[in-house]
């Protein structure tokens, strides 16, 4: 008699199970933490134009309406799901006060909203900060 090697069909049906059952409940949970990590580095994007426009203020006695002024470009990982059009810096006065507004548009990144910074240091929404 010779003995049979390899699979049978069973074993592999059961693995393609489990296999599916565990990416059934990883991917959901990563593209969450994509979405988290998209997020804070648009964040942190919208901080370091905060802190431009407050030296900016020192120099010339208003804010900047744009990031040309600043000069400043985003990163290629905010510009992706944030792109630069849709950041966005109401500035008004007096007294001077700006709003830094960075909206998505990656289908990816569409259901977190848009993300507000104030020269006050106002964060919205706040259970996205």
């Amino acid at each position: 008699m010779q003995t049979q090697k390899g699979f049978s069909l069973i074993e592999l049906m059961i693995v393609a199970v489990i296999v599916g059952i565990l990416a059934a409940v990883a991917i959901p949970s990563y593209q969450s933490y994509v979405v988290k990590g998209n997020r804070a580095a648009a964040q942190a994007f919208m901080v370091d134009v905060a802190n431009r426009e407050k030296q900016y203020l020192l120099d010339a006695r208003s804010y900047a309406a744009d990031l040309a002024t600043l000069g400043m470009t985003p990163p290629t990982d905010v510009s992706k799901h944030y792109p630069i059009a849709n950041i966005i810096i109401a500035v008004s006065s007096p007294p001077p006060t700006f709003t830094i507004t960075a909206t998505p548009t990656s289908a990816q990144q569409a259901a977190d909203g848009e993300l507000t910074l104030t020269s006050d240091g106002i964060k919205g929404p706040a259970d996205k900060w």
